[in-house]
């Protein structure tokens, strides 16, 4: 299995809008988003008017062009950083690739900036090998293969459905850990990509992720809520939990799934107290809800996300 060769209109950059002023974000990311179509959808609970700078071809979806689509239904929540699932929704591209409007490009070592959009498709385009874990990474990436012993009847892998990036800066913790260390941050940029093994669960964020829509788009809802959440929407365990999902259907459909490489560099947002007052009833739930998606297997009759 080869990597495939994709055109820029295969797809689309979905950048969720938390803040009204977009220019600097964009202006940052010119390079690479002025090749391809953007899908930017507004948080709802955010007042006032976007501000985008011309000379890009994307799409802005509002409040209004939510409830049209999706009704008032409560069950589903597209408010904060959900808004980004509309986005997917609503794209009829094969390869989505999300971005959050907190972060800006990574660079290399000579001040270039890193196309994330690229390293994504390839993650995408190129096999993944869930089956048996190789302790050199990537073997389809430049400069490695398998290592010695990797059974040869699995080389040829599996298609990639979710590639899962990563981030410089503010580093992915729990609000708890970000309570508790306000100053650390991350500086480490490991040059590499593996596929997370079948059956092992993952944590998932919105924030840097590709994926073939074809394969597992049905399975990237926000539709994981709980019954007590009330006013505070613990988002980013949401996020987590709709990634378990994609992760056991993807499991079941013999897809890999691979962490890594590319990087963004993560600006400053919000306070880490605030979040874990949103989030900390969620984090505790974390303890019974990895072990159920551990446990689920799904019917050999469901073929198709």
């Amino acid at each position: 299995m080869s990597q495939v060769m994709i055109k820029d209109d295969e797809v689309d950059i979905v950048i969720g809008a938390l803040q009204s002023d977009l220019t600097s974000f964009m202006e940052e990311w010119r390079p690479v988003f002025s090749r391809f179509h953007l899908i930017i959808v507004k948080d709802p609970d955010l007042n006032g008017e976007l501000k985008i700078p011309e000379g890009f071809n994307l799409n802005l979806y509002t409040k209004s062009d939510i409830d049209k689509l999706v009704g008032s239904s409560s069950s589903i929540s597209f408010s904060g950083y959900s808004c980004r699932y509309f986005g997917y929704l609503v794209s009829h591209k094969k390869y989505i690739i999300s971005i959050d409007d907190d972060c800006i490009p990574a660079r290399d070592g000579k001040g270039q900036i890193i196309d994330a959009v690229a390293q994504h498709i390839t993650n995408l385009t190129t096999p993944a090998t869930p089956f048996f874990f190789n302790t050199l990474y990537d073997p389809f990436s430049k400069g490695t293969d398998f290592v010695r012993g990797y059974p040869f009847s699995l080389r040829s892998g599996v298609e990639c459905g979710l590639s899962c990036g990563l981030w410089l800066n503010l580093a992915d913790y729990d609000a708890p850990t970000q309570a508790l260390k306000p100053d650390q941050r991350n500086s480490r940029y490991v040059d590499a990509v593996l596929t997370v093994p079948t059956r092992a669960m993952m944590p998932v964020s919105g924030i840097n992720i590709g994926f073939n829509s074809e394969l597992v788009g049905p399975a990237l809802l926000p539709a994981f809520r709980l019954t007590k959440e009330g006013k505070l929407r613990w988002e980013t365990v949401e996020d987590i939990w709709t990634g378990m999902c994609v992760k056991v259907v993807c499991d079941h459909l013999k897809l890999g799934v691979k962490s890594g490489l590319p990087y963004f560099c993560r600006q400053e947002r919000g306070s880490a107290i605030e979040s874990l007052k949103k989030e900390w009833e969620g984090v505790k739930l974390m303890e019974d809800v990895v072990p159920f998606f551990q446990s689920v297997r799904l019917s050999e009759a469901a073929v198709t996300a």
